[in-house]
């Protein structure tokens, strides 16, 4: 076989004792294809068929709840009890049977769930609902479900588990001065308001043992009174030394996506990668960038330069799975690029609609569209 285009893309990693045959993963995607109740349904299982067969070497499928009370809607993955497992199971078979890596990310949505009483670090309004801060009873009742519930995703066959520690969602509620408002032992300075994200770490390290737990890290929140940079640096630290396989960076929250800046920031290529460097220099762990890194050239560089271990394709393998073939035979100019321009998609998933890329052709579209039930 030829030499890769990209030899720093396209170099294996191990990750604890999960080998990656190349440096492209799939970060996490909400595109709301589970099925009414959040089971595994057909059309979630070719998509994500579709997105390890192009040449990905891992796959992260997105926001498995651990609790009813933690869904962020109808259609959102539950890995909340056992019934759920067979679902999953055949989710991790198929990822793993195209010769990629499969990681379950599972997370409570904190005051962002689409639930009657939403729960969170203290009480918050978020979009006119306010959710009632969580006892102590509570705080260690979530803590136990995200620790069943990486065990069901171990059971069911997958590599890896991701803990959701961005987005704005509740790992991240206690972690934020901005939602954290908290007396007690969970609030007040960052070490208290690092305390519930480490305990769930450690929970869940204590009932999978080895099984490698990674962790979707808020590095933002594009906030003003929100986590910072240099209070995530001191976060990411305490992580990598409660021994978390990876740390998967991001910045925003569903409170500063639709910001006039934030929306403009995010039409940059890599516009993401500035914070996963800022990170790496705190940890040893590998970090993987993320954020509308759209070409192979723009991804190689960012390894090179030692700014992130891995890359994160989400939309940008979305719109194209065949992003890591194409680069790996050096076709740049036949990948299909996301649009910065389009928002489709989010519009779509913002309205509880499953997404659709308007850049697919008609039969992918209307296979896509036939398959949603």
């Amino acid at each position: 076989m030829p030499k890769p285009a990209y030899p720093h893309l396209f170099k294996p990693r191990t990750i604890r004792n999960v080998r990656l045959k190349n440096r492209i993963t799939m970060a996490p995607l909400f595109l709301g294809y589970a099925a009414e109740g959040g089971t595994v349904s057909a059309l979630m299982l070719e998509h994500y068929r579709r997105m390890a067969a192009g040449g990905a070497a891992m796959v992260v499928v997105e926001n498995a709840a651990v609790h009813p009370s933690g869904s962020a809607g109808g259609r959102v993955l539950r890995c909340d009890h056992g019934r759920y497992r067979g679902g999953l199971s055949r989710l991790a078979e198929t990822i793993r049977a195209q010769s990629c890596r499969a990681v379950l990310q599972i997370n409570h949505a904190g005051r962002f769930a689409y639930v009657a009483a939403p729960v969170s670090a203290s009480a918050v309004e978020a979009f006119g609902r306010t959710p009632h801060a969580m006892t102590r009873k509570e705080i260690k009742a979530v803590r136990d479900r995200f620790a069943r519930a990486a065990l069901r995703v171990k059971e069911a066959g997958f590599d890896m588990v991701e803990l959701h520690g961005g987005t704005g969602y509740l790992l991240a509620q206690f972690a934020s001065p901005r939602t954290n408002r908290r007396t007690d032992a969970y609030g007040g300075s960052l070490e208290a308001r690092m305390r519930f994200p480490l305990e769930v770490l450690r929970a869940v390290q204590d009932t999978v043992g080895a099984f490698p737990v990674g962790y979707r890290f808020l590095a933002d929140e594009w906030l003003p009174d929100g986590l910072q940079l240099d209070e995530a640096k001191v976060l990411a630290a305490a992580l990598d030394d409660a021994g978390v396989a990876y740390l998967s960076v991001m910045g925003g929250t569903y409170e500063s996506f639709f910001l006039p800046d934030v929306v403009a920031q995010s039409k940059r290529p890599a516009y993401m990668t500035p914070l996963a460097s800022a990170i790496k220099k705190e940890v040893k762990v590998p970090v993987i960038a993320a954020g509308r890194i759209s070409t192979p050239k723009l991804a190689e560089s960012i390894l090179r330069g030692g700014r992130a271990d891995l890359i994160g394709l989400a939309r940008m393998l979305w719109v194209d799975p065949e992003w890591p073939a194409k680069a790996r035979r050096g076709e740049d100019r036949a990948i299909r690029r996301c649009n910065p321009k389009c928002n489709a998609c989010m519009e779509l998933v913002m309205k509880g609609k499953p997404a659709f890329c308007p850049q697919w052709d008609k039969e992918t579209r209307a296979a896509y569209k036939a398959m949603f039930r």
